[in-house]
């Protein structure tokens, strides 16, 4: 890979994290708050804590998962940026 395309990969990665964090907390919002009108009670707990809490960690593993398999790639800049300045100085 060229420096620029590990700089677009970099930015791909980013917006990725963004996005994620934007479902995230839609989730968490429908959870916490769009259950709490209900007024549903579980073992003396009202449902929207449970779903707020699990339900927004589930949803957080599941787009961890999901920027891992398909947005992530193992790029290197440490030994790629060594051997492009050596043949920066090579050629001058």
């Amino acid at each position: 890979m060229t420096y620029r395309e590990k700089l677009k990969q970099a930015d791909r990665e980013a917006r990725a994290a963004i996005i994620g964090l934007v479902v995230t907390i839609v989730v968490w919002a429908l959870l916490g708050f769009g259950v709490a009108q209900t007024g549903i009670v579980v073992f003396s707990t009202p449902l929207w804590v449970i779903t707020g809490c699990i339900g927004t960690f589930v949803c957080a593993i599941v787009v961890a998962i999901v920027m891992a398999k398909v947005v992530m790639k193992d790029v290197g800049f440490d030994e790629d940026l060594v051997s492009e300045g050596e043949e920066a100085k090579d050629a001058r």
